[in-house]
């Protein structure tokens, strides 16, 4: 990952550096393409890193019919649970059951065998009343049946992104965030020969050829690749969550259960050391180049959700630490609500570009495969291979002397090999625990040599999840995280002044659940 690159062919020009295209540039590049991976902002940047972390299976899937899609997400999640354990764990669901509001037992009871009959594995179980107040402490008990428990999986979003990145640069490609497309180039008759390109830092433009383009630009796919289906077309969707410390909202388990108002399905889950209260689904209508936040309305809506299940917790937006909002490429055909619509995706090809979009994070990989399959005939004769290799070539070693073993199976399902170079260039001081959060200071330094950081932002909401996670974003401790990345990003002081302003006014406006004007 870095910021040079010789402008000279390659086989696939992937643009869009989401879970999507990563997941496309990992297996391209494992099949020998020669690959180069663009995205206009930074990795991550946009749903992907801003998800509800959850590599789950689409159980309201069922309800809308949507077993196909049901069928791969639970696929998939198994094989990521195996294949990129540590990364992608397991979390356990309670869904609370209620005489008069939500799904019966029986429907459950039905739901849940399905579920488990697609996994292989037959994991969901009743729990009476007296087990379900045991569980969540503080639950709401008027009219309480009694709870299923059942099985999904959760992940660091971003850091997803960047190890199937990471992978893909370690064995010959190469990618580079803050580098605009700015337009497809076509020989006469239409085929695809390249891509136009612009250093966002400099403002350079140069062209790479290609004989084929992938478009995996989520809510930014029509404007490279209009929908060739008169019909159907891109409704970009807003998802919001508050954060909260562990303090405030004491959950062991996830809590699966639907809004008191609208009966939509949210939840609340333990997540790297804090707990996630979400999700909305609402049509975003600002600008989808700016960096999306919750609104007042979204705030009283979760909290209100939050009052029906727990309604003693108390809580305001004053006690959240965070807030966060995604945006999600949904393809629609217009006419449902947007908790109706379908996550399914599409591949459009015309002449060697190949868009995909839609979808969802758990299928990715199938994604990438569709995908790379369309583009195929363009780059090559033979096919390409691999579809049902692991997801993570690379395989965790020995644990190095001096080296916790649970922190270095964590730091490995983050990093792949980099965790050595991680290791080494760590320090006596470098693998202490950064206040308040699960990481260690070595992986600041090694995001700051290694992962193409351009920004402060880049490295506190994306690298590591600083800004997600503490009730200032990290800001009460830029002095010490200026000493551990300073030799390596060699800004000077004014810059580092600017960097510290411009993630201040972007954390105050987009990640603080009460930003000043509300105080």
């Amino acid at each position: 990952m870095g910021r040079c690159f010789e402008k000279s062919a390659v086989d696939l020009v992937i643009v869009g550096g989401g879970v999507t295209g990563a997941g496309v540039f990992r297996e391209a590049v494992r099949n020998g393409l020669r690959c180069l991976l663009v995205d206009q902002k930074d990795f991550a940047w946009g749903t992907s890193s801003r998800s509800s972390k959850l590599i789950h299976g689409g159980l309201r899937y069922l309800k809308e019919a949507q077993f196909k899609l049901t069928l791969e997400s639970v696929k998939e999640r198994e094989r990521l649970l195996t294949e990129a354990e540590g990364l992608v764990s397991p979390i356990d669901f309670i869904m609370p059951l209620y005489d008069g509001a939500g799904p019966g037992r029986a429907a459950m009871a039905a739901g849940l065998t399905v579920y488990d009959i697609l996994a292989k594995k037959f994991r969901h179980r009743y729990l009476r009343s007296h087990r379900v107040k045991e569980l969540i402490p503080g639950i709401n008990t008027e009219t309480l049946k009694g709870g299923y428990l059942f099985m999904d999986a959760q992940v660091d979003d971003a850091r997803l992104v960047l190890r199937l990145i990471g992978e893909g640069v370690r064995q010959g490609g190469r990618a580079l965030n803050y580098t605009y497309a700015r337009s497809i180039l076509r020989d006469a008759e239409g085929r695809v020969t390249g891509v136009s390109l612009m250093d966002q830092a400099t403002g350079a433009e140069f062209e790479v050829s290609a004989p084929a383009v992938v478009n995996a630009t989520g809510v930014w796919a029509e404007a490279l690749h209009p929908s060739p289906e008169a019909h159907l077309h891109l409704r970009p969707l807003r998802g919001s969550h508050l954060v909260f410390s562990r303090e405030k909202l004491p959950v062991d388990q996830a809590i699966s259960f639907f809004h008191p108002t609208d009966k939509r399905p949210l939840f609340i889950i333990p997540w790297e050391g804090v707990v996630l209260l979400g999700t909305t689904d609402l049509d975003h209508e600002g600008d989808v180049n700016l960096e999306p936040a919750i609104t007042d309305a979204e705030v009283e809506y979760l909290l209100g959700a939050l009052k029906g299940v727990i309604p003693h917790a108390g809580l305001t937006r004053e006690d959240a630490l965070t807030s966060f909002a995604g945006v999600r490429p949904v393809l629609s055909e217009g006419g449902k609500s947007a908790s109706q619509e379908s996550r399914e995706h599409a591949v459009w090809v015309d002449r060697g570009l190949v868009t995909v979009t839609g979808g969802k994070l758990t299928t990715f990989r199938k994604l990438a495969w569709d995908t790379l399959n369309a583009a195929q005939p363009f780059i090559r004769e033979d096919p390409l291979t691999g579809e049902g290799d692991a997801v993570f070539s690379e395989r965790r070693g020995t644990t190095p002397e001096g080296v916790g073993h649970e922190l270095y199976k964590r730091l490995w399902s983050r990093y792949g090999k980099g965790t050595l170079a991680l290791l080494q260039g760590a320090g006596p001081q470098g693998l202490e625990l950064i206040s308040g959060t699960p990481y260690v200071w070595a992986e600041l330094a090694y995001a700051a040599e290694h992962e193409g950081v351009c920004h402060l932002e880049d490295l506190l909401l994306r690298r590591v999840r600083i800004g997600l996670i503490l009730k200032n974003g990290g800001l009460d401790q830029m002095a010490s995280i200026r000493a551990v990345v300073e030799n390596y990003l060699n800004w000077d002081d004014e810059r580092w002044e600017k960097e510290v302003a411009d993630y201040r006014r972007l954390w105050q406006g987009c990640y603080n659940p009460c930003p000043p004007e509300n105080k």
